[in-house]
């Protein structure tokens, strides 16, 4: 079969090829949302996106930013008799500086949001494995939003669902941070104008 994507395409194709060459399956807002940076890509380049480059454009977009933030490491305990359940220990950089934070909550991704300490809401979270047996990956995607802004999507990928969700957060917040700075920099160009 041949799928093809242009700038025309709808979300369909881009999410059927993500999943069947790379065992991605995109929740439906997060299609929505990374079909416009794939629009882009084929306006740019006016030609059709290949699997391939649909997969860069994704992994540039949700997997490669580490800044501000960057994940290390965490160490997390349970015990359920205390009202925040999960405390989490994390590690990160922040702008090539390390930090560690500590955070409580009913969960893993609560306590975790609670260490980093800003005003992030989770809107949506979905996972799912990446292969079979030993060798399978957790694929997680969170949507949340930051200072009541709009939401944004993060993705993390690992062997292990809790640092996948992690990675997640990480990258969602990144990816707000990065707009955050785009207009403010947009925004002094017009004032200089």
């Amino acid at each position: 079969a041949v799928i093809r994507v242009n700038s025309q395409s709808g979300k369909g194709g881009m999410a059927y090829l993500l999943e069947q060459e790379y065992g991605l399956a995109l929740p439906r807002r997060l299609q929505i949302e990374f079909s416009r940076a794939v629009q882009s890509a084929a306006d740019q380049s006016g030609k059709e996106v290949a699997a391939g480059d649909i997969y860069a454009i994704f992994k540039r977009e949700y997997l490669d930013p580490h800044a501000p933030y960057a994940y290390r490491e965490h160490r997390m305990t349970e015990d359920t008799a205390q009202s925040e359940p999960v405390q989490v220990e994390v590690d990160l950089a922040h702008n090539g500086a390390s930090m560690t934070l500590c955070g409580g909550g009913n969960g893993p991704i609560d306590a975790f949001v609670q260490a980093l300490g800003l005003d992030i809401k989770l809107m949506d979270y979905h996972e799912h494995s990446i292969g079979a047996g030993a060798n399978a990956q957790a694929a997680c995607y969170v949507e949340l939003r930051l200072n009541n802004g709009p939401t944004r999507f993060g993705v993390g990928i690992d062997g292990n669902i809790v640092t996948a969700s992690f990675k997640a957060v990480v990258s969602a917040l990144n990816r707000h941070l990065a707009e955050v700075r785009h207009d403010d920099k947009a925004e002094a160009l017009a004032a200089a104008a």
